[in-house]
């Protein structure tokens, strides 16, 4: 059996969730698709968004579901009526994807993007944003896990900070939901974006938003699907919800959904039930500071179940390659991926290991068995 420590890019879905989707597409198989998701409309319209909304700590309304992660940053950045004369705070710890969508809406606007500073451990300069913070930043973006290290931003402080200002205040929480404690409100966040696949262990080509009342009152989506709005003329529509719902798109794989909604159920028990105590991460970030010639990247004070490291002497692709045929899966994070931290830290390509809570004391050994053949 293989030890799986890859759930930052994907985690292993509970068997009530394959079950779940495998007999969704049964029943699409022998009834029809739209028959059977006639059938189950009571999860897929009302159940999921109360789930999702119980994890995330938010307003059911203010809750959304998109095919991806990116697709709910997108679909609700994207729509933001912003202007040159307005200021955006990212971090060195913006993802890529993010910050491609921040270079076309500069090129578009002309709005200035800004980067807040590190203090020396790694940490965000909290109060360098206490003393610039002023009424023309616009938007401030912050990842809460970033996917390329496992620093742990603090959120709920930045929250704390930016609470008595207009700015809209944005949180990539991709790596973070399903391991940490995540609340929308105790944040004060005006949207938060994550993946059913990570460390929720829900199925690929689900994701969702927490888009909040001030967001949407300042977004534009340039198009509503038909499950919330009506054509009223030749030239004129209705959109019929202020809910964040009227960032979605109608047609989705209501399998996906349902699997989603099974993860959302099955990661709501499991937190219910006391912890096993075994700190996986822990233990695997000194299985790899105990091996010669590594470097952990492990900025900050506060750290997530997310571990990076680089080797002097073996590439990340090889380690991963030798520990997939150990039965030990771990992925390669890409430093282009982090731009604007990891090229600094000399590192093109780390190693990430990500355990999460089915990762038991005999898969660290073994992978920390596995790291010391690899490495010699």
């Amino acid at each position: 059996m293989r030890v799986h420590l890859n759930t930052a890019g994907a985690g292993l879905m509970p068997a009530e969730v394959v079950d779940v989707m495998a007999d969704h597409l049964a029943q699409e198989a022998a009834e029809g698709a739209y028959e059977t998701e006639l059938r189950h409309a009571d999860t897929l319209d009302k159940g999921v968004y109360e789930a999702l909304a119980s994890v995330l700590d938010a307003p059911v309304d203010d809750v959304a579901l998109f095919d991806n992660a990116t697709r709910a940053w997108s679909s609700a950045v994207g729509a933001l009526r912003l202007t040159g004369t307005g200021r955006v705070w990212i971090t060195p710890y913006e993802y890529a994807g993010n910050l491609i969508l921040w270079t076309e809406l500069r090129r578009r606007t002309g709005l200035r993007v800004e980067v807040v500073p590190l203090t020396p451990s790694g940490d965000l300069d909290l109060d360098w944003m206490r003393r610039n913070i002023r009424e023309d930043v616009a938007v401030v973006s912050v990842p809460h896990v970033p996917s390329g290290c496992g620093i742990v931003n603090p959120v709920e402080e930045i929250g704390r900070i930016l609470a008595p200002w207009p700015c809209l205040y944005l949180v990539d929480a991709c790596q973070s939901v399903g391991q940490l404690d995540v609340s929308v409100r105790r944040i004060g966040c005006d949207l938060l974006t994550g993946a059913g696949r990570k460390f929720l262990c829900g199925p690929r080509g689900t994701g969702f938003a927490a888009i909040g009342p001030r967001l949407r009152a300042a977004a534009t989506p340039l198009f509503h699907d038909l499950h919330v709005a009506d054509v009223t003329a030749l030239h004129d529509y209705e959109v019929h919800t202020d809910s964040a719902r009227r960032f979605e798109y109608a047609e989705r794989s209501a399998a996906a959904v349902r699997g989603l909604d099974a993860a959302l159920r099955h990661h709501l028990a499991r937190t219910a039930e006391p912890g096993t105590g075994h700190d996986a991460r822990a233990a695997i970030r000194d299985a790899i500071a105990a091996v010669p010639g590594t470097r952990l990247i492990d900025p900050g004070t506060r750290h997530a179940s997310l571990v990076t490291f680089v080797c002097a002497d073996v590439s990340a692709a090889r380690i991963r390659a030798e520990l997939a045929a150990r039965g030990v899966s771990v992925w390669v994070a890409q430093g282009n991926h982090t731009p604007l931290y990891l090229p600094g830290q000399g590192v093109d390509h780390a190693v990430r290991v990500s355990p999460h809570h089915y990762t038991s004391p005999q898969d660290t050994e073994v992978f920390a068995r596995a790291l010391r053949e690899v490495i010699r």
